[in-house]
Protein backbone atom coordinates (compact mmCIF):
# COMPACT_ATOMS: atom_id res chain seq x y z
CA UNK A 1 0.00 0.00 0.00
CA UNK A 2 2.28 2.79 -1.19
CA UNK A 3 -0.49 5.15 0.75
CA UNK A 4 0.94 3.99 4.24
CA UNK A 5 4.43 4.30 5.37
CA UNK A 6 6.08 1.32 6.60
CA UNK A 7 9.55 0.91 8.78
CA UNK A 8 12.68 -0.30 7.36
CA UNK A 9 15.71 -2.72 8.54
CA UNK A 10 18.96 -2.17 6.60
CA UNK A 11 20.93 -5.81 6.89
CA UNK A 12 24.72 -5.31 6.62
CA UNK A 13 26.68 -8.29 5.91
CA UNK A 14 30.06 -9.48 6.90
CA UNK A 15 33.36 -10.24 5.88
CA UNK A 16 33.96 -7.06 4.83
CA UNK A 17 35.14 -8.76 1.48
CA UNK A 18 31.79 -10.40 1.31
CA UNK A 19 28.73 -10.18 -0.92
CA UNK A 20 24.76 -10.48 -0.30
CA UNK A 21 23.10 -13.70 -1.65
CA UNK A 22 19.76 -15.14 -2.60
CA UNK A 23 19.61 -17.92 -0.31
CA UNK A 24 17.87 -18.66 2.58
CA UNK A 25 20.42 -18.08 5.50
CA UNK A 26 19.38 -18.52 9.39
CA UNK A 27 22.94 -18.56 10.59
CA UNK A 28 23.42 -14.67 9.68
CA UNK A 29 20.44 -13.06 8.89
CA UNK A 30 17.06 -14.29 7.11
CA UNK A 31 15.79 -11.90 4.97
CA UNK A 32 12.51 -13.57 4.70
CA UNK A 33 11.68 -13.78 8.67
CA UNK A 34 12.46 -10.04 8.97
CA UNK A 35 10.21 -9.04 5.89
CA UNK A 36 7.33 -11.41 6.83
CA UNK A 37 7.05 -9.00 10.14
CA UNK A 38 6.05 -5.95 8.22
CA UNK A 39 9.53 -4.64 7.57
CA UNK A 40 11.04 -2.72 4.29
CA UNK A 41 14.37 -4.88 4.43
CA UNK A 42 17.30 -2.93 2.23
CA UNK A 43 20.57 -5.18 1.38
CA UNK A 44 23.18 -2.64 -0.04
CA UNK A 45 26.79 -4.07 -1.16
CA UNK A 46 29.33 -1.43 -0.18
CA UNK A 47 32.76 -1.02 -0.65
CA UNK A 48 34.66 -4.12 -0.15
CA UNK A 49 31.98 -6.22 -1.51
CA UNK A 50 32.55 -9.19 -4.06
CA UNK A 51 31.00 -9.25 -7.07
CA UNK A 52 32.31 -5.99 -8.62
CA UNK A 53 35.84 -5.98 -9.24
CA UNK A 54 39.22 -6.16 -7.18
CA UNK A 55 39.44 -2.52 -7.01
CA UNK A 56 36.07 -1.96 -5.16
CA UNK A 57 36.36 -4.96 -2.91
CA UNK A 58 40.24 -3.97 -1.82
CA UNK A 59 38.52 -0.19 -1.20
CA UNK A 60 37.18 -1.39 2.29
CA UNK A 61 41.33 -2.01 2.86
CA UNK A 62 42.15 0.28 5.75
CA UNK A 63 39.15 2.24 5.34
CA UNK A 64 36.53 0.14 7.53
CA UNK A 65 34.51 3.57 8.35
CA UNK A 66 34.87 5.01 5.39
CA UNK A 67 33.36 4.44 1.92
CA UNK A 68 31.19 1.64 3.05
CA UNK A 69 29.72 3.67 5.73
CA UNK A 70 29.17 6.29 3.27
CA UNK A 71 27.69 3.95 0.51
CA UNK A 72 24.94 2.69 3.29
CA UNK A 73 23.80 6.26 4.29
CA UNK A 74 23.65 7.17 0.51
CA UNK A 75 21.47 4.36 -0.41
CA UNK A 76 19.27 4.88 2.39
CA UNK A 77 19.10 8.52 0.96
CA UNK A 78 18.10 7.26 -2.21
CA UNK A 79 15.53 4.77 -1.31
CA UNK A 80 13.97 7.25 1.09
CA UNK A 81 14.01 9.68 -1.89
CA UNK A 82 12.63 7.21 -4.47
CA UNK A 83 9.69 5.67 -2.65
CA UNK A 84 7.53 7.49 -0.68
CA UNK A 85 6.15 4.77 1.15
CA UNK A 86 9.28 4.56 3.75
CA UNK A 87 8.86 6.11 7.51
CA UNK A 88 12.33 7.65 7.85
CA UNK A 89 11.39 8.18 11.38
CA UNK A 90 11.38 4.11 12.00
CA UNK A 91 14.01 2.73 10.55
CA UNK A 92 16.58 -0.18 12.46
CA UNK A 93 20.42 -1.40 11.49
CA UNK A 94 21.37 -4.44 12.16
CA UNK A 95 24.77 -6.49 11.56
CA UNK A 96 26.83 -9.46 12.44
CA UNK A 97 30.70 -9.65 12.22
CA UNK A 98 32.14 -6.60 10.33
CA UNK A 99 28.04 -5.71 10.13
CA UNK A 100 28.45 -5.56 13.79
CA UNK A 101 31.26 -3.24 13.08
CA UNK A 102 29.61 -1.23 11.07
CA UNK A 103 26.52 -1.15 13.14
CA UNK A 104 29.00 -0.21 15.98
CA UNK A 105 30.24 2.69 13.84
CA UNK A 106 26.78 3.95 13.07
CA UNK A 107 26.04 4.14 16.87
CA UNK A 108 28.96 6.96 16.40
CA UNK A 109 28.27 8.53 13.34
CA UNK A 110 24.68 9.17 13.39
CA UNK A 111 21.37 8.73 15.10
CA UNK A 112 19.24 8.67 12.04
CA UNK A 113 18.26 5.15 13.28
CA UNK A 114 15.54 4.10 16.05
CA UNK A 115 17.36 1.26 16.76
CA UNK A 116 20.44 -0.69 16.09
CA UNK A 117 21.33 -4.23 16.61
CA UNK A 118 25.04 -5.07 17.00
CA UNK A 119 25.88 -9.31 16.68
CA UNK A 120 29.35 -10.39 17.01
CA UNK A 121 30.58 -6.86 16.13
CA UNK A 122 34.06 -5.18 16.70
CA UNK A 123 34.57 -2.46 19.15
CA UNK A 124 38.03 -1.57 19.83
CA UNK A 125 40.84 -2.77 16.58
CA UNK A 126 43.68 -2.90 18.93
CA UNK A 127 42.15 -4.90 21.61
CA UNK A 128 40.91 -7.10 18.47
CA UNK A 129 44.45 -6.98 17.41
CA UNK A 130 45.58 -9.21 20.54
CA UNK A 131 42.23 -11.54 20.75
CA UNK A 132 41.43 -12.61 17.28
CA UNK A 133 42.61 -15.98 16.24
CA UNK A 134 42.89 -14.81 12.32
CA UNK A 135 45.95 -12.67 13.33
CA UNK A 136 46.91 -12.15 9.30
CA UNK A 137 44.04 -10.67 8.76
CA UNK A 138 44.29 -6.83 10.75
CA UNK A 139 47.74 -7.42 9.49
CA UNK A 140 46.65 -7.11 6.15
CA UNK A 141 43.32 -4.90 6.74
CA UNK A 142 45.36 -2.46 8.77
CA UNK A 143 49.18 -2.27 7.09
CA UNK A 144 50.87 -4.48 10.13
CA UNK A 145 50.17 -4.36 13.87
CA UNK A 146 49.25 -1.17 15.67
CA UNK A 147 52.37 -0.59 16.90
CA UNK A 148 53.58 0.62 13.50
CA UNK A 149 49.87 1.90 12.37
CA UNK A 150 48.12 2.72 15.95
CA UNK A 151 46.63 5.78 13.65
CA UNK A 152 44.78 3.69 11.93
CA UNK A 153 43.85 1.15 14.05
CA UNK A 154 42.20 4.05 16.41
CA UNK A 155 40.48 5.81 13.30
CA UNK A 156 38.39 2.27 12.69
CA UNK A 157 37.49 1.63 15.82
CA UNK A 158 34.13 2.45 17.26
CA UNK A 159 35.38 2.89 20.84
CA UNK A 160 36.68 6.27 19.50
CA UNK A 161 33.63 7.62 18.99
CA UNK A 162 31.75 6.74 22.44
CA UNK A 163 30.84 10.27 23.34
CA UNK A 164 28.18 9.71 20.19
CA UNK A 165 26.55 7.12 21.35
CA UNK A 166 22.52 7.73 21.72
CA UNK A 167 20.36 4.95 19.86
CA UNK A 168 19.18 2.47 21.15
CA UNK A 169 21.36 -1.01 20.21
CA UNK A 170 20.96 -4.77 21.20
CA UNK A 171 24.22 -6.73 21.22
CA UNK A 172 24.84 -10.00 21.03
CA UNK A 173 28.04 -11.95 21.32
CA UNK A 174 28.96 -16.10 22.28
CA UNK A 175 31.50 -16.64 24.69
CA UNK A 176 33.35 -19.27 22.05
CA UNK A 177 34.06 -16.09 19.72
CA UNK A 178 37.80 -16.76 18.54
CA UNK A 179 36.90 -14.51 14.94
CA UNK A 180 35.70 -11.48 17.45
CA UNK A 181 36.04 -12.07 21.21
CA UNK A 182 33.39 -11.61 23.35
CA UNK A 183 35.74 -8.99 25.29
CA UNK A 184 34.31 -6.73 21.94
CA UNK A 185 30.53 -7.44 22.73
CA UNK A 186 30.86 -6.61 26.17
CA UNK A 187 32.95 -3.71 25.88
CA UNK A 188 30.71 -1.76 23.10
CA UNK A 189 27.46 -2.80 25.63
CA UNK A 190 29.21 -0.87 28.78
CA UNK A 191 29.92 1.83 26.44
CA UNK A 192 26.35 2.20 25.84
CA UNK A 193 25.26 1.44 29.78
CA UNK A 194 27.82 4.45 31.00
CA UNK A 195 26.65 6.67 28.73
CA UNK A 196 22.89 6.26 29.45
CA UNK A 197 21.59 4.79 26.14
CA UNK A 198 18.87 2.36 26.33
CA UNK A 199 20.78 -1.11 25.90
CA UNK A 200 20.43 -4.89 26.15
CA UNK A 201 23.08 -7.92 26.05
CA UNK A 202 22.31 -11.05 24.56
CA UNK A 203 25.20 -13.32 25.55
CA UNK A 204 25.40 -17.10 24.45
CA UNK A 205 27.79 -18.91 26.77
CA UNK A 206 27.75 -21.80 24.56
CA UNK A 207 28.01 -20.31 20.93
CA UNK A 208 31.03 -19.28 18.91
CA UNK A 209 31.08 -16.58 15.89
CA UNK A 210 27.96 -18.02 14.46
CA UNK A 211 24.93 -19.31 16.24
CA UNK A 212 24.24 -22.51 15.45
CA UNK A 213 22.36 -24.65 18.33
CA UNK A 214 18.37 -25.12 16.99
CA UNK A 215 17.06 -23.53 20.77
CA UNK A 216 19.69 -20.59 20.28
CA UNK A 217 18.74 -19.74 17.04
CA UNK A 218 15.18 -19.41 17.71
CA UNK A 219 16.09 -17.16 20.83
CA UNK A 220 18.36 -15.13 18.80
CA UNK A 221 15.84 -14.39 16.42
CA UNK A 222 13.15 -13.80 19.06
CA UNK A 223 14.93 -11.32 21.02
CA UNK A 224 15.78 -9.25 18.14
CA UNK A 225 11.89 -9.39 16.73
CA UNK A 226 11.19 -8.12 20.07
CA UNK A 227 13.59 -5.56 20.03
CA UNK A 228 12.66 -4.10 16.76
CA UNK A 229 8.97 -4.15 17.45
CA UNK A 230 9.57 -2.32 20.37
CA UNK A 231 11.45 0.83 18.44
CA UNK A 232 9.81 0.43 15.28
CA UNK A 233 6.22 -0.53 15.94
CA UNK A 234 5.59 0.70 19.21
CA UNK A 235 4.39 4.59 19.73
Amino acid sequence: DSLKKYPLVLLIHGGPQWCWLSDFNYYGWNTQLVAAQGYIVVQIDPHGSKGYGRAFTDAVTGDWGGKPYQDLMLGLDYLIDKYNFIDSTKMAALGRSYGGFMVNWICGHTDRFACLISVEGVFDQISEYYSTDELWFPNWEFGGPPWRNEKTYRQASPSEYVKNFKTPTLVIHGQNDYRVDVSQGLMMFTALQTRGVPSQLLYFPDEGHFIRKLHNIRYFYQVQLDWLEKYLKQD
